[in-house]
């Protein structure tokens, strides 16, 4: 917390690949004191400047954080959070929240109990396309949507070697597709495979339905060369794609023009109308995040990924390896809370 105007104190956990990123945003981020960094093997790489290299969390924690950033593995993220929130330090964690749904459910009550603010780095909410696509849903611009789709491969990150394609990646997709509909998962059926001759899946076919019947579907590899991070949503009144490596989003309407050429009308099916691509401005989503969670840590209005929100993540995210492994359908049951 703040003592006054002074800055609030922030520590981070691993400079990894991920907390590279964290570093240099919160190096310089209004507002906030970056006052150490974690990291058993003392930074070898050297990414640290002006600050601190512990080695453990309790010695970050006794330099006076008010909050952090984790960006450790998946595997040490409960072990990590816990100790945290026992210390009333305020945290966002990479994600997904946890390696397991009961380490999940654990890292929530930690917070919950205390009262403390803990977020989840679910970075694709931040992207500006997907958030004006947010936006444009939530006005009805699409009316009833019917689904949404979602690729996202690329090649083998060696970044990464303690859980697999689904953790890593398919989370963002969960994540952002909830978020963008405002609907949660009812059932999913998946199709896993591993080609790299590691112990985790590098490739998996999704199919799910949302509360409100929508259609979803969900392509995501580390297997191709080809980079590809797209979202499109179909509706009534035609369809969004959002490419959240460019941050562009494109709407292709359903069009009313008739077409004189019956060999092309026959051939193009579903009416075509107008396409646009909307001007957006492109702020960098990793700085928009830290600046959304500081302001939730002061106790501002702030749209940050709780932690109920990550943690259902990891249940949908569950399901679709229960899924892989039994061949059949998994119904998941809601995360509502029911109201008194």
């Amino acid at each position: 917390m703040t003592a006054g105007d002074r800055p609030l104190r922030a520590g981070l956990v691993g400079v990894g690949a991920m907390g590279r990123h964290h570093y240099r945003v919160l190096s310089g981020l209004a507002g906030v004191e970056l006052v150490g960094v974690v990291d058993p093997a003392a930074d070898p790489a050297g990414v640290v400047r002006g600050v601190p290299v512990v080695a453990d969390v309790q010695q970050l924690i006794a330099l006076g954080v008010d909050y952090a950033v984790v960006a450790c593995p998946t595997a040490l993220h409960e072990e990590v959070a816990v100790a945290l929130a026992a210390a009333d330090v305020h945290v966002l964690i990479e994600k997904p929240l946890a390696d397991t749904v009961e380490g999940a459910r654990r890292v929530v009550e930690a917070f919950e109990s205390r009262g403390l603010v803990g977020a989840v780095g679910h970075i694709e909410r931040f992207n500006p396309a997907l958030q004006n696509l947010r936006g444009r849903l939530e006005a009805g611009e699409l009316g009833e949507v019917y689904q949404v789709v979602t690729h996202r491969q690329g090649p083998f990150p060696h970044r990464i070697a303690d859980v697999g394609v689904v953790k890593d990646l398919a989370t963002h997709d969960i994540d952002l597709t909830g978020w963008v509909t405002g609907q949660e998962y009812e059932s999913v059926a998946a199709h896993t495979v591993s080609r790299s001759g590691r112990p985790h899946e590098d490739m998996v076919a999704v199919v799910g339905r949302l509360s409100d019947g929508t259609m979803v579907n969900h392509l995501v590899n580390w297997l191709s060369p080809l980079k590809e991070r797209r979202t499109v949503v179909t509706g009534d009144k035609g369809c969004f794609v959002a490419d959240t490596l460019t941050a562009d989003l494109t709407f292709y309407a359903n069009g009313a023009i008739d077409t004189e050429w019956e060999a092309l009308r026959a051939f193009r099916g579903v009416a075509e109308g107008d396409m646009i691509r909307f001007a957006i401005p492109k702020r960098e989503p990793l700085l928009v995040e830290h600046e959304s969670f500081r302001d939730a840590v002061v106790g501002k209005q702030a749209d940050i990924v709780t932690l109920r929100q990550g943690l259902r993540t990891v249940e949908v995210s569950a399901a679709v390896l229960a899924s892989a492994e039994s061949g059949g359908t998994v119904k998941i049951p809601s995360a509502r809370i029911p109201t008194a």
